[in-house]
């Protein structure tokens, strides 16, 4: 079997937002447990090269996060972090312990959860991203909302990072993204709609591709192996990684 590029492992299905732009998902709540997460990324080694922990859910809500950043590292994946940032100013310092590869906080979280909209979750990511970037993780500083209804916050949330990272900034509009200081970027596209079986079908002349099973696979945290990081609620279930190999399942 070909080695894929990356692997969408869900350490839980549990987040601390409910976001207007994401799917969501009906699957009982879970998060995995040290045991399972050895037993699923042993089933992994050698088979992807970038380890995401999440498909649904927010990663740094799981206790283990620490822990499992660290494992994944000592079995040879690059480990890939995406979070809402609301938690980063009270576990962001443990998960520097031992940095992923990568973290990526969607800063358009907060947008659509009014509740979240307070000046010291931006100054507690821009912390974050400083400490991350120091310790040679990448970091990417998301905001996934233009030409939606959310873009009217991004005037506030640009200015406060113009001053944390003064110089000349080009138009966010053209490309998709700016490096702001070694190792740490900002990164911007359109509103991202998930997939959904009860959604009116693409017209004809629509361009629709995925990545499933050409670069990438999913495991939800009951170890269902699904296509993609898309497939929330295990609607395409090839098989359970918890049981089978993955050699067997693909």
């Amino acid at each position: 079997m070909r080695q894929m590029d990356k692997a969408f492992l869900e350490i839980s299905n549990i987040c601390n937002l409910q976001c207007s732009f994401c799917h969501g998902t009906k699957r009982e709540k879970r998060s995995l447990t040290k045991e399972e997460f050895e037993l699923l990324t042993d089933r992994l080694s050698g088979q992807v090269k970038y380890l995401y922990f999440h498909l649904m859910g927010e990663p740094l809500l799981h206790p283990l996060l620490p822990c499992f950043i660290e494992r994944a590292w000592a079995k040879g994946f690059r480990p890939m972090i995406t979070t809402n940032g609301t938690l980063l100013g009270q576990k962001g310092e443990e998960v520097l312990k031992k940095p992923p590869y990568k973290i990526s906080i969607s800063l358009h979280a907060p947008a659509a959860n009014a509740v979240f909209a307070a000046k010291h979750y931006l100054d507690d990511c821009i912390a974050f991203a400083r400490a991350a970037a120091a310790k040679g993780c990448i970091v990417a500083l998301r905001l996934w909302n233009l030409e939606s209804a959310d873009e009217q916050s991004n005037a506030s949330v640009l200015k406060q990072l113009h001053t944390a990272f003064p110089g000349e900034w080009g138009q966010i509009r053209g490309g998709s993204s700016l490096r702001l200081a070694p190792r740490l970027f900002l990164e911007w596209g359109k509103r991202f709609d998930w997939p959904d079986l009860n959604a009116p079908e693409h017209p004809a002349d629509t361009d629709v591709f995925c990545y499933g099973l050409r670069d990438q696979i999913g495991i939800l945290s009951d170890g269902t192996v699904v296509p993609c990081c898309l497939d929330a609620d295990g609607h395409l279930a090839l098989g359970n990684l918890f049981s089978t190999a993955l050699q067997d399942i693909l």
